[in-house]
């Protein structure tokens, strides 16, 4: 990769791993329906011109309903629900938790038509992987020491992982030809619409603190909308399959700012899960190389690893 495209590439492994941190701020200072809103309008209002300016939206006509059914499964729903976790679990456990969206890319797969035959290494990974979510959830949902609160909690962080293994199934199977621009900024529109009431229902008496507003104007600015941005820049340097690989990344970010910044404890048992889920992920994924035509038409290197775009993805 060129010295640009590893920037881009650091940055976005860092600003993806940012928002479990901030997050677990704002809840401490406004309800989920608020927060949800603060981000996805401010996200939209920086993010619609560009698309307006490009001229961009002509190409939504023909799909709206699939955006809209995408909009819910990757933005309206799991952030709500990833918000809401992070009032009874930590931040860290939260993004480990969402590690695990490789893997459930990989139990869909199995269900959809043209999708890929797995390997024994792959069977093998997906196994693995799905050894490493029982490890971590497991202790939290059946554990001795689990609590029901806790227990939804890691629940809603399972859901949210569900959402984003299936938002990019939608996009790369019916929204191909929207721009990615524009494709985020119809969905933030669209989750402002829907969150607008709620939040109004919701809003506080009194002031945020600072702190909290800062999380919320981060969440909005960087995480969403200045994050995309540089992300379709990143995929133009070093293509999708180079890309998505801060997918396994942004767990490490943010188990670091949780322990770092929140003083939040991390046991071995939850590094061993993560580092479990980590290989499986990489062994589940792992795309075998297709038979060549001939001396020169064989693949090239970014048409072996997996490709996975979403919208909200790790947030």
């Amino acid at each position: 990769m060129s010295r640009r495209g590893w920037v881009m590439f650091a940055a976005m492994s860092v600003i993806w791993g940012v928002p479990y941190l901030l997050i677990k701020v704002a809840v401490g200072g406004v309800p989920v329906p608020v927060l949800v809103l603060a981000r996805v309008s401010l996200g939209a209002a920086l993010l619609l011109p560009i698309a307006l300016r490009r001229r961009q939206f002509a190409a939504i006509r023909p799909v709206w309903p699939w955006l809209a059914i995408f909009a819910v499964v990757e933005i309206i729903l799991p952030w709500f629900a990833l918000s809401e976790a992070e009032r009874g679990i930590s931040s860290s456990l939260t993004g480990l938790l969402v590690a695990s969206v490789p893997i459930i890319i990989a139990v869909l797969s199995l269900f959809l038509r043209g999708g890929d035959r797995l390997s024994p290494i792959r069977w093998a990974g997906l196994l693995v992987g799905l050894a490493g979510v029982a490890l971590l959830a497991g202790p939290n949902l059946i554990g001795s020491g689990a609590t029901s609160g806790t227990a939804r909690s890691v629940a809603e962080v399972l859901f949210v992982a569900l959402c984003y293994a299936t938002g990019p199934l939608i996009a790369t199977r019916k929204l191909t030809d929207v721009p990615p621009v524009a494709m985020t900024a119809a969905c933030l529109v669209l989750a402002s619409v829907v969150y607008a009431p709620l939040a109004a229902l919701n809003w506080p008496s009194a002031v945020p603190p600072a702190k909290v507003l800062l999380a919320l104007a981060a969440l909005a600015v960087i995480c969403t909308a200045a994050a995309f941005l540089i992300f379709f820049r990143l995929i133009a340097e070093v293509g999708p399959a180079r890309a998505s690989v801060i997918t396994y990344i942004n767990p490490a970010i943010a188990v670091s700012l949780g322990v770092l910044v929140l003083g939040e404890h991390v046991t071995p048992v939850m590094l061993g899960a993560f580092a479990t889920i980590l290989a499986g992920s990489v062994l589940a994924t792992r795309r075998g190389r297709r038979p060549a035509a001939g001396p020169a038409t064989g693949p090239e290197p970014e048409e072996l690893a997996p490709v996975s775009v979403p919208v909200a993805e790790t947030q």
